[in-house]
C-alpha cells in the first residue's frame, strides 16, 4: 500500500508555525521561528544550552522523573511502574529493555492484550550497549538511559488521541518547563522497528533531540505497508537529556553524577580540566554523528584544533576524566543490572552483564582509583533510592555478586598470561578474532592482552603484532545483543495443524478426576483427538500422563495450538465419531503432581537461601524425580542445600494450601509482578495462576496436589553447575525420598562393614585410609622409580642406531607409571624409547635434539596421543611390526 501521511496538526494551524525545508540536510520540519533556516537538529545546529539553561529551573534527575510523570498524571495518564531491564522476563527476542515501547511488545501492541491503563505514563530505565565505547567520550552517550513516555492505545471500539494531542501535549510539557517555544522545531520523520512503523516527529530545541513522537499504525511485511487494527501512540523522551538541557553542564555526566564524579576525581587525583574544554568537546560531538573509532579520533583533533592544544597533550589530560565519566555510567547500568536480578554469566544477558563489569573494572585499573566497586555501586543506589527503593532493596545481593566477580576477574588476569604466551609460540598476529575469542572463552580484556603482547615483544626477538580496536566492546555487545532470549521451543513430534475446537482441559477443574468420556474428533496416524480429556500433554517441563483409553495404552500427549493429541498403541481400535472412555494411572499423576508442586516449593525456598535474584531457567517433572535449573552466581554450598531442604519441608509441614485459577494477564502482573514468570514466557491474555499460599506464586499450566502437605519429604539428591551462572538441583519426594535415603544408608553401611567400623567413625576411618593410601603412594612411586633405574642398565644395551639417532623398542612388564619411570631413565639426548606392556599400553618419549615428534610416532605405529616430546595409547601389533614400522618412519 502507499504511505502517505499529512504532517500537520491542529497546534501547527492555531499556532501559526511554518512548514520549512533545512537548508543543510534537506529535512522537512515545522517552527514558530519565522527566520529560521535550519532544522535545529546536529549537525545543522550545534549546542547551545550548555553553559546556558533552557528551563526555569535546574532539574536533578530524580526531580525530572518526577516532574514528567506527575505532568501527564495530572492530564489524564494513569502513571506505570516501570517493568525490568531484562525484558526476558515477559518476552523472548529480545535480552534486555531498549524501549519503553518494548514493556508491551508483543502482547499489547499485537492487540492480544489489553494495556494495563490507557492512557498510561511510564518512566522507563533502558539499556543500550552498541555505543558502549562512546560513552565518556563524546558528552552524551549513556548504556543506561530513561525514557519518559505517555501511550495511547487505539482501537476501534476505544479510540484516546492521535497525533494533535500528542503534539499539544510534548509542545506543553516544553513551555511548562521554560523551554522557549520558538526554539522548538518538530521534523517530520518516519520510524521502523521490531516489524512496526509510522510516521513520527522528532522534537529539537537548542541543538538536541529531545523527544521522538511515533504513531505507530503498520506491519512491515517485506518492502510492503499493511495497515493495523491497534494504533499506538508510542512516544519517548529523554530523561537524562531533560535534565542536562535543564542545568546546562558541559556533559550529561555532571547532570547526572555529579556528586559522584567529584569523589572519584578526588579520589583518583585527576588534575583540574578546564569546563570549557569538555563542553568544546561535547558541542562538537553533537555536530558529529559518532559511529566508528574513526570519528572519535576526528572528534578529539577537532577539539586540539579549536583550544589551540596538541592533540596528544590533550588526550592525556582528558582521557582520565572521561574514564571517570564512563565509571559513573557503566554502575549506575550494573545497579539496574544486578539489582533486576541479571546473574553475571558467560551467555545471553548475563554475559553482557559481566562484560559492562570487566569494562568499568578496567577503567578503575587505568584512572588509579582505590574505591572498591562495591562502594561506587552503592553511592549509585543511595542517590536513586528515591525514586528506585526496589534497588537498595537487592544490596546484598549486589554486595556478594560484585564480591565473586571480582575474584573471578583477579583469577582470570591472573591466568591470561600463560594463555597468551602460549598463543604467540603459534602465531605472529593477534587479530580482532582472537581478541573476541579470548574474551568470549576467557574472560580477558584485550587491554590486558595487549600489556602482555608489549612486554613479550619487550624480551623477544619475534614481535607479535597486535591492534586493539576502541570499539572492542562496542563489536563484542552487538554479537552478543543479537543472541535470541530463548532459543524458539521444537515440539518432540511433527504434529499437523488441525481445523478443530481447542480440547477441553479437565484436568483444570479437578486435578483428582481421573475417568471421563469423550468423543474421538479426528485421527492422525498414531494419534487420536477427543473433544475433551483428563490426561496432561507434556509441556512446562512436567512429563505427560499415561493411561489408557477404552482399554488402549496411552503412550505419549503432545499439545499443539490448544488441541491434545493422545497416542495409543493400538489406532485401529479407534474410530472418528465414536465414544470412548479414559482411565487415567492416577498414580503415576500423583508422584507428577507431588514432583511439579514441590519444584515451585524448592524455587522458593532457593530464593530465601539464595537470594532475591534466583531465577527458574529450566525444569523437569518425571514421576521419580524432578530437576530444576536456577541462576546463581556461585556454586551452591552443602550448607546451603542443608537449609534449602530444612525451609522446603518446614513448607510441606505447614500444610500451605496450593490454589489455582485463571487471571486476566495485566491483573496477575499488576498483583504480583513478573515474577510469575518463572518457568517461561507465556502467552495470551488469561494466565493460570498457582499461588502456594504466602510462599510461591507462579503462571503455571501444570498439574499440582491441593496442600503441601501432601507432597510428603522433599530430598534433594544433588547440585551441579550446568553452565555460568546456572545451578541444576535434582530432588526426590514423598515415598521416592524415603527410596533414595534407603539407598544412601545402603551404600554407607556398606562401607561400614568393608572397613570393618561402625557407621558412625565411616568418616574419620576413611580419612586415616586415605592419608596412609597416600603416604603409600609416594614409596610406590618411590619404588618404581628404583625399578626404573635398575632396568636402565639391562636396556641400555638394546638401544640400536637409525642414522644419527638411537631407538629403543621392548616390551616390559609393570603398570604405565612404572614403564614411564623407565622411560624418563632412558630417553636422553639424541634418544627414543618405545615402551609396551601387556594390556595393550604403549609409550614413546624421546630426549633433546631429536626432531621426530612422539605424538606423530604414536599415531604411526598405534592408537593414542600427546604432545612432542611424550605420547601414550594402545597398541595392537606385535613388538616386532612396531620396530619396523618406528624404524621406517625414522629412516624417511
Amino acid at each position: 500500500m502507499e504511505i502517505t501521511h499529512d504532517y500537520k496538526v491542529k497546534l501547527f494551524e492555531e499556532m501559526n508555525f511554518e512548514r520549512k525545508q533545512c537548508s543543510e540536510c534537506k529535512q522537512w520540519f515545522w517552527t514558530l521561528d519565522k527566520e529560521r533556516i535550519t532544522c535545529g537538529d546536529s549537525p545543522c545546529d550545534k549546542y547551545s544550552f550548555i553553559g546556558n539553561p533552557i528551563t526555569t529551573k535546574k532539574y536533578t534527575y530524580n526531580e525530572m522523573v518526577k516532574e514528567f510523570t506527575n505532568f501527564f498524571d495530572e492530564r489524564g495518564h494513569s502513571p506505570v511502574k516501570r517493568s525490568p531491564v531484562i525484558a526476558k522476563r515477559w518476552r523472548d527476542d529480545i535480552l534486555l529493555t531498549i524501549a519503553s515501547i518494548a514493556v508491551f511488545q508483543p502482547w499489547v501492541t499485537n492487540g492480544l492484550v489489553k494495556p494495563v491503563k490507557n492512557p498510561l505514563v511510564i518512566t522507563q530505565p533502558c539499556i543500550r550497549l552498541n555505543d558502549i565505547d562512546n560513552v565518556g567520550r563524546t558528552g552524551r552517550h549513556l548504556t543506561c538511559f530513561t525514557m519518559g513516555a505517555h501511550h495511547a492505545f487505539n482501537s476501534k471500539d476505544e479510540y484516546k488521541y492521535w497525533t494533535d494531542k500528542t503534539v499539544e501535549l510534548c509542545f506543553e510539557l516544553m513551555q511548562k518547563l521554560g523551554i522557549d517555544g520558538h526554539t522548538i522545531t518538530f521534523i517530520e520523520s518516519w520510524w521502523e522497528g521490531g516489524g512496526n512503523a509510522g510516521p513520527c516527529y522528532e522534537v529539537i530545541t537548542h541543538g538536541v533531540e529531545l523527544a521522538t513522537l511515533v504513531f505507530m499504525q503498520y506491519k512491515k511485511v517485506g518492502n510492503n505497508y499493511e495497515e493495523i487494527p491497534l494504533k499506538i501512540v508510542d512516544t519517548g523522551y529523554g530523561i537524562e537529556r531533560f535534565a542536562w538541557a535543564s542545568q546546562g553542564t558541559p556533559t550529561v555526566y555532571e547532570a547526572l553524577f555529579s556528586d559522584i564524579i567529584e569523589k572519584l576525581k578526588k579520589n583518583a587525583n585527576i588534575p583540574i580540566v578546564d569546563e570549557k574544554i569538555m563542553a568544546e568537546s561535547a558541542t562538537l560531538a553533537g555536530l558529529m554523528d559518532i559511529e566508528n573509532v574513526g570519528d572519535l579520533k576526528a572528534l578529539r583533533q577537532k577539539v586540539a584544533e579549536k583550544i589551540g592544544m596538541d592533540v596528544n597533550e590533550l588526550d592525556r589530560l582528558i582521557s582520565p576524566l572521561e574514564y571517570i565519566y564512563a565509571i559513573s555510567d557503566h554502575t549506575r547500568c550494573l545497579s539496574f543490572m544486578f539489582g533486576d536480578g541479571i546473574v553475571p554469566s558467560n551467555v545471553k544477558e548475563g554475559y553482557l552483564a559481566r562484560l559492562v563489569l570487566r569494562k568499568t573494572l578496567r577503567y578503575m585499573e587505568k584512572v588509579g582509583i582505590s574505591y572498591s566497586i562495591k562502594e561506587i555501586i552503592l553511592m549509585q543506589l543511595e542517590s536513586m533510592k528515591e525514586v528506585y527503593p526496589e534497588l537498595i532493596g537487592m544490596k546484598d545481593y549486589i554486595m556478594d555478586v560484585l564480591d565473586s566477580e571480582e575474584k573471578k576477574y583477579i583469577q582470570t588476569v591472573n591466568k591470561g598470561r600463560g594463555i597468551v604466551e602460549r598463543m604467540t609460540k603459534l602465531k605472529s598476529e593477534i587479530t580482532l578474532n582472537d581478541l573476541i575469542n579470548l574474551y568470549d572463552s576467557n574472560g580477558l580484556p584485550p587491554e590486558i592482552v595487549k600489556d602482555i603482547i608489549d612486554e613479550i615483544n619487550k624480551t623477544s626477538k619475534t614481535k607479535i603484532s597486535i591492534h586493539v580496536p576502541d570499539n572492542f566492546y562496542t563489536i563484542v555487545a552487538e554479537r552478543h545483543e543479537e543472541e535470541k532470549a530463548e532459543e524458539v521451543a521444537i515440539l518432540k513430534h511433527e504434529l499437523p495443524e488441525l481445523d478443530l475446537p481447542k480440547t477441553e482441559l479437565l484436568f483444570f477443574k479437578n486435578t483428582m478426576q481421573s475417568e471421563f468420556e469423550a468423543k474421538v474428533l479426528k485421527i492422525v496416524d498414531k494419534y487420536i483427538i477427543l473433544d475433551r480429556t483428563v490426561f496432561y500433554a507434556e509441556g512446562g517441563g512436567q512429563k505427560y500422563d499415561i493411561g489408557q483409553i477404552s482399554g488402549v495404552d496411552v503412550v505419549d500427549v503432545q499439545k499443539k495450538n490448544g488441541i491434545v493429541f493422545h497416542k495409543v498403541l493400538d489406532i485401529s481400535k479407534f474410530k472418528e465419531g465414536n465414544l470412548v472412555k479414559g482411565e487415567l494411572n492416577f498414580e503415576n499423576r500423583l508422584k507428577l503432581m507431588r514432583n511439579h508442586t514441590a519444584t515451585h516449593v524448592i524455587n522458593a525456598a532457593l530464593k530465601q537461601v539464595l537470594g532475591k535474584h534466583v531465577w527458574q531457567t529450566g525444569s523437569n517433572v518425571d514421576t521419580e524425580k524432578g530437576r530444576l535449573d536456577v541462576t546463581h552466581y556461585e556454586r551452591i554450598s552443602r550448607k546451603e542445600i542443608k537449609e534449602i531442604e530444612k525451609i522446603a519441608n518446614e513448607i510441606v509441614l505447614l500444610g500451605k494450601p496450593v490454589t489455582c485459577k485463571f487471571m486476566d494477564r495485566n491483573d496477575a502482573e499488576q498483583e504480583y509482578g513478573f515474577k510469575i514468570y518463572q518457568g517461561g514466557v507465556v502467552p495470551g491474555d488469561t494466565l493460570r495462576i498457582v499461588e502456594i499460599d504466602g510462599i510461591d506464586v507462579e503462571a503455571c499450566g501444570g498439574t499440582h496436589v491441593t496442600n503441601t502437605s501432601e507432597i510428603g519429604y522433599i530430598k534433594v539428591l544433588k547440585t551441579e553447575r550446568i553452565q555460568d551462572g546456572v545451578e541444576r538441583l535434582e530432588y526426590s519426594t514423598g515415598m521416592g525420598s524415603i527410596f533414595e535415603i534407603a539407598a544412601l544408608e545402603d551404600i554407607l553401611l556398606d562401607s561400614a562393614e568393608v572397613l570393618g567400623v561402625p557407621i558412625e567413625n565411616l568418616p574419620k576411618t576413611a580419612k586415616r585410609f586415605f592419608e596412609e593410601w597416600k603416604e603409600q603412594k609416594k614409596v610406590i612411586e618411590e619404588l618404581q622409580k628404583k625399578v626404573g633405574e635398575l632396568l636402565k642398565y639391562e636396556l641400555l644395551e638394546k638401544f640400536e642406531k637409525v642414522g644419527n639417532l638411537e631407538i629403543l623398542v621392548e616390551k616390559v612388564s609393570g603398570t604405565s607409571n612404572e614403564l614411564m619411570a623407565i622411560a624418563d631413565n632412558l630417553a636422553t639426548n639424541g634418544k627414543i624409547v618405545i615402551l609396551m606392556n601387556d594390556t595393550d599400553y604403549i609409550l614413546c618419549k624421546k630426549g633433546e635434539n631429536v626432531e621426530i615428534s612422539m605424538k606423530e610416532l604414536i599415531q604411526k605405529i598405534g592408537k593414542g596421543g600427546g604432545k612432542e616430546n611424550l605420547a601414550q595409547g594402545k597398541y595392537s601389533t606385535s613388538k616386532e611390526q612396531i620396530r619396523e614400522k618406528a624404524f621406517e618412519l625414522l629412516k624417511q
